[in-house]
Formats: C-alpha cells, structure tokens, sequence
C-alpha cells in the first residue's frame, strides 16, 4: 500500500472530515471510495469512447429510432 500527500485548502479538508464522520468512517477510507469511484467512472467513459469509435452512427440512429417507437 502507498502513501499519498496530498494539500488542499483548509474548508475543503474540514467538509471532508465532516463527510467522514457522517459516515462513519475515516477520512482516509472516504477518499480511497471518492478515488475508486472516480476510477471507475473514468474506466467506463473510456470503454464507451472506444466503443463510440468502432461503432456506426448511422446504425446506432437506426437503433435508437427502433427504441424510441412506443
């Protein structure tokens, strides 16, 4: 496991305590969460990009179109 430090503003470090707290659970457990999440994110908009990529769109309008009839 690593250490990372980090500065960041003093309000922004207090809200995060906070957050922390209301959750019951450390501040260093809430960040490892804030930064898994925004990994996972930034994993699935890449997996859609390279998919956009090899993708048609006028198969993917003719789709939609096929979706959208109710």
């Amino acid at each position: 496991m690593a250490t990372l430090t980090i500065r960041i503003p003093d309000n922004t470090h207090a809200r995060l305590r906070q957050l922390a707290r209301y959750r019951k659970i450390s501040l260093n457990k809430l960040v490892e969460e804030l930064s898994t999440a925004t990994l996972a994110q930034f994993d699935a908009e890449v997996r859609f990009k390279v998919r956009a990529r090899r993708g048609s769109p006028a198969k993917g309008l003719r789709i939609l179109d096929r979706k959208s009839v109710v």
